[in-house]
């Protein structure tokens, strides 16, 4: 049974971000998913579909696609939005629960619970900000969202990883996680395995993105439904207890903070810029080199909250032009149009200060070239998809770990 192709369900599929990434390896996407609420015509959905063709790719919203509609498959994967993952209980809920309306969240476990033969792999990704989410009850999202994996016989592990401290291009931190349903080998390994083995060693993650060894634990239990959990977790804490590498396994998390551990080539953004290619839009007018300037500098503002309070907004100066010799800053939704912007990247080139095109903006984000070029689709929201997708190289390496963790053992 050697290299058996492992068949994927992609949510929330963006561009097909996941997609590149495994299947480099012997994974398969059988079916996928692709809405975006707030527009009328849909962009990524679009791209999705010029890129990997229209079959058995759904556009409508998961919420509302009927679970038999998606077809069995081995792993489920998508980075789904951060928003309250909070729980209520309602009279009108057989189940006597609620997570909020429009929460995503909410349909991944929709379709966990409702499929008869269930996914036995997870592979999934968030902004690291989950961890420690919301403020007032540090770590509370991230407490019901493990603990409804847990519920539905999931074991979880992850790792807060930023891309670029493992050479790749671009600054980027994110939350990824795995869950391996108790039916599998890889559950029962990791109940007998030693924790901190597994996160600094033997695991998934830990394969694909080495960490320096670490000797401290800490342990916390999961008490209560996700009702209590909403309402109690972490009550009066400070901090989420959550590190940026853990696991969780019936009921219980082993959490520790992991430094990263590598060695290897690193790609700068001066590796990835196309200067000579570059056409006139993309450099700045002489008119607002000056606002530029404002904007990346440092300053204090006077404003005033919406009842009155006049204080004071200081935020402090950023590197400008963008250093070549590094990897990029994180590329974020706003990154396109020619209007001046603190956040916005701007590089020197032999030519004069410039932005990025879609193409460099494609390459800090390791896609193909032209990945999202397709007609009617504008640069500016070329840009929006890099700002929204994740580092196509952090899929491709927990993908093919996580396929030797399964074959190894599982198809041997």
């Amino acid at each position: 049974m050697e290299n058996k192709t492992l068949k994927v369900a992609e949510l929330f599929a963006g561009v097909g971000g996941f997609r590149l990434g495994l299947e480099k390896s012997n994974y398969k996407v059988v079916w996928s998913n692709q809405w975006e609420p707030s527009t009328k015509i849909q962009h990524a959905s679009m791209v999705y579909e010029k890129r990997f063709g229209k079959e058995n790719h759904s556009n409508q919203d998961i919420s509302i696609v009927p679970t038999d509609e998606i077809p069995d498959h081995d792993l489920l994967v998508g980075g789904f939005p951060c928003q309250d993952y909070s729980v209520a209980t309602t009279l009108h809920n057989s189940k006597g629960l609620k997570g909020k309306k429009g929460v995503l969240w909410w349909s991944i476990h929709r379709i966990l619970e409702e499929k008869k033969n269930k996914p036995k792999y997870l592979f999934l990704e968030n902004v690291d900000r989950l961890l420690k989410s919301p403020a007032k009850q540090r770590g509370r999202d991230f407490a019901v969202m493990l603990q409804s994996l847990n519920e539905l016989g999931y074991a979880v592990e992850w790792r807060v990883i930023n891309a670029a401290e493992y050479g790749m291009p671009q600054r980027r931190r994110r939350v990824f996680f795995i869950g391996y349903h108790k039916s599998t080998e890889v559950y029962k390994r990791l109940q007998k395995s030693n924790k901190i083995h597994w996160l600094t060693d033997d695991g998934t993650i830990a394969n694909a993105f080495p960490v320096a060894k670490t000797n401290s634990i800490q342990e916390i239990e999961l008490k209560g439904d996700l009702v209590e959990i909403t309402n109690n977790f972490n009550k009066n804490g400070k901090l989420s207890p959550f590190q940026n590498t853990g696991l969780l396994i019936k009921g219980k998390v082993y959490t520790t903070k992991t430094e990263p551990n590598f060695d290897g080539n690193r790609i700068v953004l001066g590796d990835i810029l196309q200067n000579e290619e570059v056409t006139a839009e993309f450099f700045i007018d002489d008119k607002d080199k000056d606002k530029w300037k404002y904007l990346k500098g440092a300053k204090t503002i006077e404003r005033k909250s919406p009842d009155g309070f006049v204080y004071k907004y200081s935020e402090g100066g950023m590197i400008y032009p963008d250093a070549l010799n590094n990897a990029s800053r994180t590329i974020i939704t706003g990154e396109g149009g020619k209007s001046p912007s603190r956040f916005k990247h701007v590089v020197v080139s032999d030519r004069g200060l410039r932005r990025l095109t879609p193409i460099e903006l494609e390459r800090l984000n390791m896609f193909p070239d032209n990945h999202t070029k397709i007609d009617g689709i504008t640069d500016t929201k070329r840009a929006f998809f890099m700002g929204n997708a994740l580092v196509v190289g952090v899929i491709e390496k927990i993908g093919e770990e996580l396929y030797k963790q399964i074959n190894q053992f599982e198809y041997a």
